[in-house]
């Protein structure tokens, strides 16, 4: 099996979970609309077929691979910031 780039599971993850925030703070469509988006790409990147599942298996690839959660996201940038300006 294929596995996605550490730096792309961290994104993922981490724009899930900053997506999960805005969905809970503000309910709105595209926020939802969006992280259906993410979990779709979490599964197929870590060959799961929910997203619970898709975390763990994500979280637990990267302690792995040397990538730390302190690292700024790529390519996420402005996305979720984008959604909370609406």
């Amino acid at each position: 099996m294929l596995r996605a780039h550490p730096a792309v599971l961290l994104e993922l993850v981490e724009e899930y979970e900053v997506l999960e925030l805005l969905h809970a703070r503000q309910g709105r469509d595209e926020v939802r609309r969006r992280m259906d988006d993410v979990a779709h790409t979490l599964c197929v990147s870590t060959g799961t077929r929910d997203v619970d599942a898709a975390l763990i298996a994500a979280r637990h690839q990267l302690p792995r691979t040397g990538v730390k959660n302190g690292l700024p996201p790529r390519g996420v940038t402005g996305r979720p910031a984008d959604l909370l300006a609406g």
